[in-house]
C-alpha cells in the first residue's frame, strides 16, 4: 500500500513541473492460505481398556512343575493360561482353582495369596499371549487334616480346574501329577505376563 501511495505522489510532483513521466510500479501482494489436511486413519493396536476378562472357550492352560524349585518340604508349580481366542482379554489377581484327582472328583483345595505378593493388576493377553501364576505348596509334608500314616497325605491331583474371569472352567492337566498337602493348601503368586 505504502508503494502505491508513493508512486501517486511521484506521478503528482512528475506533472506539476510541466512534464510527464512514466514510472513502473510493481506491487507484490502475499497470500496466506491456511489449508487443513485431513486426519491420518487410526492405529490398528487394540487399546488395552477395551478388552474384556477371558471367558473359558478362548483360554488353555497346564499346571506344571517348576524344574529346581524343590526345597525345604515345597515345591512350585506353574498355571500358564494362553489367549487362543481372536481378540484381546484379561486375567487379574489369583486365580480360582479346584484339584481335581484321577477319577474326576473334586479333592480339598483352598487358595490363598503368597505372603508378600500383592493383590495383582489386570494383565491383557492379547491372541496366542500367555500369563502365568505360580503356586507354591508341599507335595509330601502332611499337615492339619492330612493322612498322617505312610504314603501321600493327599490323593494324587491330575487336574486343576480353573474358573475364568470372563466365565466358565478349563482343566488344565497337573504335570507330573502330584498329592497336595494341608489339605490342598496353594499359595498362588498373581498373574504375570509369562
Amino acid at each position: 500500500m505504502k508503494v502505491a501511495f508513493f508512486a501517486v505522489v511521484l506521478v503528482a510532483l512528475a506533472a506539476g513541473c510541466g512534464g510527464t513521466t512514466t514510472v513502473t510500479v510493481t506491487n507484490t501482494v502475499t497470500q496466506v492460505k491456511t489449508v487443513t489436511a485431513p486426519k491420518p486413519p487410526p492405529a490398528t493396536t487394540t487399546s488395552t481398556t477395551a478388552a474384556s476378562a477371558c471367558a473359558a472357550t478362548s483360554l488353555q492352560g497346564s499346571f506344571d512343575g517348576v524344574e529346581g524349585s524343590a526345597g525345604a518340604g515345597q515345591i512350585s508349580y506353574a498355571l500358564t493360561l494362553t489367549n487362543s481366542g481372536s481378540s484381546p482379554c484379561f486375567v487379574r489377581g489369583i486365580p480360582q482353582v479346584q484339584l481335581l484327582g484321577t477319577t474326576g472328583a473334586a479333592l480339598p483345595t483352598t487358595v490363598s495369596a503368597e505372603p508378600g505378593q500383592g493383590g495383582g493388576g489386570k494383565v491383557v493377553l492379547q491372541p496366542g499371549a500367555k500369563a502365568t501364576a505360580e503356586a507354591r505348596f508341599s507335595p509330601d509334608v502332611p499337615g492339619q487334616g492330612d493322612s498322617q500314616s505312610p504314603g501321600p497325605c493327599q490323593p494324587a491331583a491330575t487336574v486343576l480346574r480353573v474358573t475364568a474371569p470372563g466365565g466358565g472352567t478349563l482343566d488344565a492337566p497337573v504335570q507330573p501329577p502330584t498329592p497336595v498337602c494341608e489339605r490342598g493348601s496353594l499359595r498362588f503368586r498373581p498373574f504375570t505376563t509369562s
